[in-house]
């Protein structure tokens, strides 16, 4: 998203006009920033539930007996259902508009959850592993509706907002994710203290209240345009997002392989408590979410949006590469106080995916369209999703079967895909995307 070359830096406050994805909304700036926190206050709520679910589930079936990859099954189809959801959540935005995606979602998620706390103990192993796949599948689906409405959000009320984009999408998936490091421990507490159905519960009442603020607050209106009226004009993007959404699959499924079950279960086996565990993968959230907010004062700005940014996907992709090799490496030698030497890693990993994280978030907004934004984010969260499925399944599989080392060199084998992946990414807008220069 380069500067449009009507406008130059004194071009002075943006006036209202045509709307970034379509439509004319005669929104100033103000609003624009009003209607930003209050999507960005939607989604902290659900964020917080969704993490305390992850967390609720993985330690609640671990408590009962669950191998490592029964584990990773669990949250399979979760990840597979986020894949068409983000497809069809980006379509149905631009169609239908933001709010009334961020509603589906909402209430998608709290049916979720109820169908969930109906799990019965006198059930069989098969059919509660499969009632839980069930549930989570439907929470899959409600969380990438959500997310792909709210982060079209951003392009819808940022696109008028000189210098604003990186920022916004920054504090936006920075702050999301520090919220999710809270839910993570969130759901520890809740399953210590309240236990599986009543935390469950409790969760479904705070997005109910969520979803009445949307409902009352949120522009009607908001990110609706002309969605494609065919598959071909749907995935037709750009080559910078494809290249991007092919780092994105590498990317997260670089994390998701030693994150999802090989890190908490490793802590938990060397001796931690579900809480110590919860509470760790929860300060790391957090502080990996601070970072992401702090990525435009770490990455160095360019003026057309790309030329400064590209080279720091590719930089921070192959220093994040260096983590799980070393890591690795320690590992096999046996280092003793592993376990904190994992966290230490960990932490190192946090830093560098952040940024990476962060500026992936940017230059996918950078590369696509204006008109078909939502479409566009759907297309390259989709391929976030696949990355997820990847790595959750090979989080499971790895370490049940290779144990620490085996997710580690998952996770290396990953990053240095990504690294190569981006050094194809373009360094200039495709003609599309150039429309919406004051966004940067």
């Amino acid at each position: 998203m380069g500067r449009d070359s009507t406008r130059g830096p004194s071009a002075g406050p943006p006036q209202a006009g045509p709307h970034p994805l379509g439509g004319s909304t005669g929104v100033p700036a103000g609003r624009g920033a009003r209607n930003y926190a209050i999507v960005t206050a939607a989604y902290w709520g659900f964020t917080l539930s969704d993490g305390a679910l992850r967390m609720l589930v993985l330690l609640h079936f671990y408590r009962l007996g669950y191998s490592p990859f029964t584990l990773a099954f669990l949250f399979l189809l979760y990840e597979a259902m986020g894949i068409v959801a983000n497809l069809v959540g980006g379509w149905l935005a631009t169609r239908h508009g933001i709010k009334r995606m961020l509603m589906v979602g909402l209430a998608t998620e709290i049916t979720g959850f109820l169908l969930m706390s109906a799990l019965s103990p006198a059930w069989s192993v098969a059919l509660s592993v499969a009632w839980v796949v069930g549930a989570q599948g439907i929470c899959g689906v409600a969380k990438d509706l959500t997310k792909t409405a709210s982060k079209s959000a951003i392009k819808a009320t940022a696109g008028e907002a000189s210098g604003q984009l990186f920022k916004w999408v920054a504090f936006f998936t920075g702050s999301k994710n520090a919220m999710k490091g809270v839910g993570f421990f969130l759901g520890g507490l809740l399953l210590q203290g309240l236990g599986f159905q009543a935390a469950l519960w409790t969760m479904a009442a705070l997005l109910a209240v969520v979803l009445t603020g949307v409902v009352a607050f949120v522009p009607p209106l908001m990110g609706k345009g002309k969605a494609s009226t065919s598959a071909k004009a749907l995935f037709a993007k750009n080559r910078g997002i494809n290249l991007l959404a092919a780092a994105r699959v590498a990317l997260f499924g670089a994390r998701d392989v030693w994150f999802v079950v090989g890190v908490p279960v490793f802590l938990y086996a060397s001796g931690w408590t579900f809480t110590m565990v919860s509470g760790f993968v929860a300060l790391w959230t957090i502080g990996y979410g601070v970072v992401q907010a702090a990525a435009p004062a770490i990455v160095r700005r360019s003026d057309d949006g790309l030329s400064a940014e590209v080279p720091a996907a590719r930089l921070w992709s192959a220093l994040l590469a260096v983590v799980p090799i070393g890591l690795a490496v320690l590992v096999a030698m046996k280092v003793p106080h592993l376990d904190w030497v994992v966290v230490a890693g960990l932490g190192l990993f946090g830093v560098a995916f952040a940024v990476n994280s962060s500026v992936h978030s940017y230059l996918v907004l950078a590369y696509a369209g204006s008109e078909k934004a939502a479409e566009d984010v759907g297309f390259y969260y989709a391929a976030n999703a696949l990355g997820r499925f990847i790595g959750t399944l090979l989080s499971g599989l790895l370490y049940q079967q290779f144990g620490l080392m085996g997710a580690l060199t998952g996770s290396a084998t990953m990053l240095l895909a990504c690294w190569g992946v981006t050094l194809g990414l373009p360094v200039q807008r495709a003609p599309a995307a150039a429309a919406v220069g004051a966004a940067r």
